[in-house]
């Protein structure tokens, strides 16, 4: 028994694409992307100064939100210092109670 000849020809892809024709494309095309409107520069540079100056809204809420952080600082600023004052209080008061309690343990040995 003889094997089974089981050649393929070859078929160029280029060619065979060649042969089908030009392809229909759904999109735009380079040239329409190249040809598209532009702006001129003047249009560009008003449009930077916008961008520059920003949204109202943000400004306003930026504004706002820096109000807010000025008073918890000035809330944190009077805690401090009034916390300050009574800190140094206690520790004097804790610094005594531990003077004692070592002078009791001294005199027990």
């Amino acid at each position: 028994m003889g094997k089974r000849d089981n050649r393929v020809a070859y078929m160029n892809p280029i060619a065979m694409a060649r042969s089908r024709g030009p392809i229909q494309s759904s999109g735009p095309t380079i040239q329409d992307y190249l040809n598209r409107p532009r702006p001129t520069w003047e249009e560009v540079k008003e449009q930077l100064e916008k961008k520059k100056k920003g949204s109202k809204a943000l400004a306003e809420f930026e504004e706002k939100m820096n109000e807010n952080w000025k008073k918890e600082l000035e809330k944190h600023r009077e805690k401090l210092l009034s916390g300050n004052e009574s800190s140094s209080k206690k520790r004097q008061k804790k610094k005594k109670e531990k003077k004692k309690s070592g002078r009791f343990f001294r005199f027990r040995r």
